[in-house]
């Protein structure tokens, strides 16, 4: 692909646009973001507190733990260390710089402040208003759609900032990114032949990150320990050790751990499912740096192309979709082709597309093995000569309506399906 071609630049804008870094799972980072942009209004710290959140906010924050917050878990938790010492300016990494002072702060501020949580009926599936009040004078902030995009701001009941719908900010002199120029071919094309030198800073970033949280992860003890059980259960194996690694940032990660990782499709589980083994089988494999970045850009683009059909937050989980891209990505260190990896995705996607999310929590770190395992199987299936046919299930002829049925799946078929696990998991809760 010539850098000239419109898909070129857009493929590096997409990447720099979605591999960023977070710090803890992105739901209760994206309200501790918006109650620290919200006190930010204010001119002395709230003591009262009003946070409205869709549905898929409230399943996402309910169980997982809170960074820099000593074990804390909720809402409440997340929007009172963001108001306590978050840094607004650091939007997914808000809460990096806490420190054990503001770790004592937070437990008297959320014993002396007043906090109520309501749900938000909105059309968006990630939809955050936070209010916040410090004596007679108030503020709220609004994020839609997006981890970070705020859309409104309020101070004294007056509008001081409102971004229209699908409108850009000023200041940030955005582009709209027209995410429907992916697609299978192009991606590969693109990875095979870019220069990485548009993309090395990006892609040795999120090697570094995900790859320091894993070992995290399987050095000390976190959730379900589903990395370490995998290694012992599995030999050590490469197999065993893809899996393992992605599920041991996972294990870290949904228990609070500080380390930062860099994210895929607004969810850091995804980031690395989408990383961590195709980083594993390339060093694993010997092969050469350049390779393991070209098997990181398919990995990572094929992945925010199945989701960006779905969406941010669904009932369908997010790793399915990052371990359909895992799979091609191994498939290309492995010497895969495009059709190898055309395959590769729809037999990944044909085994495990029926795991549902019900929210970030310490078993999402066996969802992720379990997808990764069918990337690797979708792989082995086609190189062994074996693959799933238009017919099969959901599967179409070509990777491209595959891709588009599945995703129709995770977006639309399974909408009533998402309200009815945000029901069962939120009953009496609020």
């Amino acid at each position: 692909m010539k850098k000239t071609d419109l898909c070129y630049q857009t493929y590096v804008d997409i990447l720099h646009r979605e591999l960023v870094c977070a710090m803890g799972c992105t739901e209760p980072i994206a309200v501790a973001f918006c109650a620290a942009k919200a006190t930010t209004l204010l001119a002395n710290v709230p003591d009262k507190v009003i946070i409205e959140a869709s549905g898929n906010i409230i399943k996402n924050v309910k169980s997982v733990i809170v960074p820099n917050t000593g074990g804390r878990k909720g809402l409440e938790t997340a929007a009172a260390i963001g108001i306590i010492a978050g840094d607004a300016s650091k939007e997914l990494e808000v809460i990096s710089s806490v420190s054990e002072m503001d770790k004592i702060k937070l437990a008297e501020f959320m014993d002396s402040a007043s906090f109520s949580v309501k749900p938000l009926i909105s059309d968006q599936l990630l939809d955050l208003i936070i209010h916040v009040w410090a004596g007679e004078e108030s503020a709220s902030v609004r994020i839609s759609n997006e981890h970070t995009n705020i859309v409104e701001m309020k101070k004294n009941g007056s509008i001081i900032y409102k971004k229209e719908h699908d409108s850009v900010e000023p200041a940030k002199k955005e582009i709209p990114l027209d995410y429907s120029l992916l697609s299978v071919e192009k991606i590969y094309d693109f990875a095979t032949t870019c220069n990485l030198d548009d993309v090395r800073e990006l892609l040795n970033r999120q090697i570094s990150c995900n790859m320091n949280i894993a070992k995290e992860g399987l050095m000390h003890s976190y959730g379900a320990n589903i990395g370490k059980v995998l290694l012992n259960a599995g030999g050590y194996s490469l197999r065993a050790k893809a899996k393992a690694y992605a599920a041991a940032g996972s294990d870290a990660r949904m228990s609070g751990c500080e380390m930062p990782v860099v994210i895929n499709s607004g969810s850091g589980n995804q980031g690395m499912t989408a990383s961590l083994p195709v980083i594993v089988y390339a060093r694993e494999m010997l092969v050469s740096e350049d390779r393991l970045l070209r098997g990181l850009l398919i990995s990572n683009l094929i992945t925010i192309h199945e989701k960006t059909s779905i969406g941010r937050l669904s009932a369908y989980c997010g790793a399915v979709s990052a371990g359909a891209g895992a799979g091609a990505g191994i498939a290309y260190v492995c010497g895969g082709n495009l059709d190898d990896i055309a395959h590769t995705i729809v037999n990944a996607l044909a085994i495990t597309s029926g795991i549902v999310c019900d929210g970030a929590k310490a078993s999402c770190a066996a969802k992720i093995a379990m997808s990764v395992e069918a990337g690797i199987l979708g792989y082995e299936m086609f190189k062994n000569g074996q693959q799933f046919y238009a017919g099969d299930g959901l599967v179409m002829k070509g990777v491209e309506n595959s891709i588009k049925n599945f995703g129709h799946l995770g977006s639309v078929a399974m909408a009533t399906t998402n309200e009815e696990i945000i029901r069962m998991m939120t009953k009496g809760d609020c």
